[in-house]
């Protein structure tokens, strides 16, 4: 088809410039566009504009020590990306829209970083830089709501929900009436409004594969 590596290259440098604005790492942006990491530091990054440095997260470790508004916020993140995956969006564009719709319900600064917001996705669905998952989204049975939790744990009763406990501490916990006012509630439109970008493109099997390969690398 014609124009089909201009339009790929087209999506990839401007998904590429959504995780900047989104303070992703460079090691992020190359996972999830396939451009190489000299050419993204050429493209985003100057002398006054420095990528993000530091150790990439690790959340299978850290998830089972966060606190409750970071578990809250982590579910949030993966829960609205598995919404979008569903709508048939790719997991990249996914990922970025999820992480603006979180953005748009919080005030900074965020708990939850693009990166490791990356790399939760990554470990929920088996993509990327993960091999297989690591987490799912559990339901539970006294709010329904979804959270995050080990893939491991097939009983959801052994591990508390943090929305229940959320419910639980609200009023009593100024931090938790302070960070949690209401929420405006999620939507098509809303997702819509936050996410500009063209339509899903998948592989045969319905997802975008783990290396990137449906974005051409760029030329050197």
């Amino acid at each position: 088809m014609p124009g089909t590596k201009i339009s790929q290259r087209m999506r990839a440098l401007q998904l590429a410039r959504d995780c900047a604005a989104l303070g992703a790492r460079i090691r992020t942006i190359h996972h999830l566009t396939g451009l190489r990491p000299r050419e993204l530091l050429h493209l985003l990054f100057n002398s006054h504009a420095i990528p993000p440095c530091g150790r990439a997260p690790n959340s299978r470790e850290w998830y089972h020590h966060a606190n409750l508004l970071q578990r809250i916020e982590a579910s949030i993140v993966i829960a609205n990306f598995r919404r979008m995956r569903h709508l048939g969006f790719p997991a990249p564009e996914a990922l970025v829209g999820a992480y603006r719709y979180y953005q748009s319900m919080y005030r900074p600064p965020a708990r939850i970083s693009f990166d490791r917001a990356f790399d939760l996705a990554a470990h929920t669905e088996g993509l990327w830089i993960a091999k297989a998952p690591s987490f799912r989204l559990a339901s539970c049975s006294r709010c329904s709501s979804e959270f995050l939790d080990a893939f491991a744990g097939a009983d959801t009763t052994a591990r508390p929900c943090p929305f229940c406990q959320l419910l639980d501490r609200h009023a009593r916990d100024p931090r938790l009436t302070a960070s949690f006012p209401e929420p405006p509630p999620a939507s098509e439109e809303l997702i819509a409004h936050l996410m500009t970008v063209p339509g899903p493109v998948t592989d045969a099997n319905g997802e975008t594969p783990s290396n990137s390969s449906s974005l051409p690398p760029a030329e050197t």
